[in-house]
């Protein structure tokens, strides 16, 4: 069984309660990623979403999670590793999503800085557009286009 890497980052602007997150999945069928935002989002929500997303349709495998966020290297890692009570009373609709998702898989987290010409680069680059995306336009999610995902650097 192969290992799946996922590389997830999220962008919030808190002042206008707008967040935006983007992932890349690289898989044996090659790399994926998607980007989407909302608007009335708290950073919580706005990186379990980006994780949710990243995690549906998964094929089987174990995880290899690159993140940078403070969140999803703290609290959502907690959960997912078993090292937390219980999930927080918010936002439990995308915490049933992420359990679902990975349930019976080996799950490994990597801490992964935003510096350049990285998957994490890329990532960070979509998530500030959705972020900016969803101020203007709302709630969405797109696909990242293929000629897009063939520049991502350092895999």
């Amino acid at each position: 069984m192969s290992t799946i890497r996922l590389w997830t980052l999220s962008s919030h602007h808190s002042a206008f309660r707008v967040g935006g997150w983007a992932h890349l999945r690289q898989t044996t069928d090659g790399l994926a990623g998607a980007a989407g935002g909302a608007r009335q989002i708290t950073p919580e929500r706005t990186a379990l979403a980006g994780l949710a997303a990243a995690l549906k349709d998964l094929p089987p495998g174990d995880l290899a999670v690159h993140a940078d966020s403070p969140i999803v290297l703290g609290p959502i890692r907690a959960m997912i590793l078993g090292e937390a009570a219980a999930p927080p009373e918010t936002d439990l609709d995308l915490w049933a999503q992420v359990q679902t998702a990975l349930k019976g898989r080996a799950v490994a987290f990597v801490r992964a800085p935003v510096t350049p010409n990285t998957p994490q680069a890329f990532a960070a680059a979509w998530a500030e557009l959705a972020r900016d995306k969803a101020k203007t336009h709302g709630p969405f999610t797109h696909p990242i286009p293929k000629p897009n995902l063939a520049k991502v650097q350092g895999l």
